[in-house]
């Protein structure tokens, strides 16, 4: 089940955190670089985000995997964060929070998403969802980061 997560609940809160730390950790390790910017967020920092938050929750309401969006230009969503835990790798928890974002926000004329370049599985699960890579930047020595968009789909575009 996916439903929308409220950073005014503490215990929500809470549990994006935990989560955000156990699934960035292992991109980290993947793209070798342990700044990125989700391992140095805050209780705070992540309830005071502006972000809005989708959750997959497991039948006993145990928070499986999360996606956050933004808008940061008219037309345009920009999902910030995609995050499972490790012990639901491989079971659709991830295509199932990109679908809910797509048909939740069937409005918008384009979603933007980055993951680092070495993050193969992040990069095959966006190309499969029809993200194109537009870019990449070297956000700092050896660490590449790719910038996909993904346009409508819209009837008649």
């Amino acid at each position: 089940m996916i439903i929308q997560l409220s950073l005014n609940d503490d215990d929500t809160v809470h549990q994006i955190w935990r989560l955000q730390h156990i699934a960035y950790r292992l991109e980290a390790e993947l793209i070798g670089f342990k700044q990125i910017p989700p391992l140095l967020d805050t209780f705070d920092s992540i309830k005071q985000c502006g972000e809005q938050f989708f959750g997959c929750l497991s039948e006993d309401g145990e928070l499986m995997g999360a996606i956050a969006v933004e808008q940061e230009e008219p037309n345009t969503l920009t999902i910030s964060r995609m995050m499972v835990h490790p012990d639901f790798f491989q079971k659709g928890i991830a295509s199932s929070l990109l679908r809910y974002v797509f048909d939740t926000f069937s409005g918008v004329d384009r979603f933007i998403v980055s993951t680092g370049t070495r993050n193969i599985p992040a990069v095959n699960l966006y190309s499969k969802h029809g993200f194109i890579p537009v870019r990449r930047n070297e956000v700092a020595p050896g660490v590449e980061l790719t910038t996909f968009y993904r346009d409508s789909m819209k009837e008649g575009a």
